[in-house]
């Protein structure tokens, strides 16, 4: 069975198929999706789908693309409805949080601050109630990395990792995984399969950032969680594994990772 840890089934390009895409997953056999919340908008959505679908569960946090348009007092609402989640089997982590350097107008002095003020604080969120992270790190690595030394969480998973070998290592020595998905199946994506096919097994989970990343038998289209498999075969053939073996792998590195799944 397959875990895909990372994947907004909440997103408008989803809008009145959420039950469908997320049956048609199960069939496929993806027994979880984890569907991080991007913002204070949306943290019902996720928790309203998770209650829904058996095999979906949520996170909750900022998303640094949202963070302009974050009021200041998101930050409290979120903790607040962390603490709530703690009694909720479906919660698992606080996500999706972190740093995104690529876009230009995230890159300002004065955006990079705030950005890096919310990120700080939903890690102390997150190693406040012991909790998992899911990372955004896109052109971010070193940064992301400093926080992390400075306020440590209990663990979480860098998602879409796309860093180099030193900061993979540096992420597995502090206990986190690396997330693969969509991107690793383009044969020019040199560095992410050179990643994904060398580092060390017990970092390795599997995600699809459903709709978005779609792998390259469906590109430009619409990704969804049951190309998760699909996905897999593309890990395991980096590997040299067989399929069966990379989804028993990954999926038991989930659940080391977000140890509420296992509820």
């Amino acid at each position: 069975m397959w875990i895909d840890t990372h994947c907004h089934l909440d997103a408008s390009e989803f809008a009145g198929e959420h039950g469908d895409v997320a049956r048609e997953a199960a069939r496929r056999g993806v027994r979880k999706v984890v569907i991080p919340a991007v913002a204070r908008f949306n943290f019902d959505s996720v928790r309203r789908l998770a209650a829904e679908h058996d095999n979906c569960v949520y996170a909750l946090g900022i998303h640094p693309i949202f963070v302009p348009q974050a009021a200041e007092d998101d930050l409290d609402v979120l903790r607040e409805a962390v603490r709530g989640a703690l009694s909720d089997p479906n919660f698992v982590a606080v996500g999706e949080i972190g740093l995104d350097f690529f876009i230009p107008a995230l890159c300002t002095p004065e955006m990079r601050a705030r950005q890096e003020r919310f990120y700080s604080e939903q890690l102390k969120i997150a190693r406040d109630f012991g909790l998992p992270v899911l990372l955004h790190v896109r052109r971010s690595q070193d940064i992301i990395l400093k926080y992390l030394r400075r306020i440590e969480p209990a663990t979480g998973i860098a998602h879409a990792f796309n860093g180099s070998f030193q900061q993979a290592e540096e992420f597995i020595r502090r206990g986190f995984k690396l997330g693969f998905g969509g991107a690793m199946s383009f044969p020019r994506a040199l560095q992410i399969r050179r990643l994904a096919g060398s580092v060390s097994e017990e970092a390795l989970v599997l995600e699809t950032d459903a709709p978005d990343i779609p792998p390259a038998w469906i590109h430009p289209g619409r990704n969804s969680p049951g190309e998760l498999p699909r996905i897999g075969e593309v890990l395991a053939q980096l590997r040299g594994m067989s399929p069966g073996e990379i989804a028993e792998l990954t999926s038991r590195n989930a659940h080391a990772v977000l140890t509420r799944l296992a509820g």
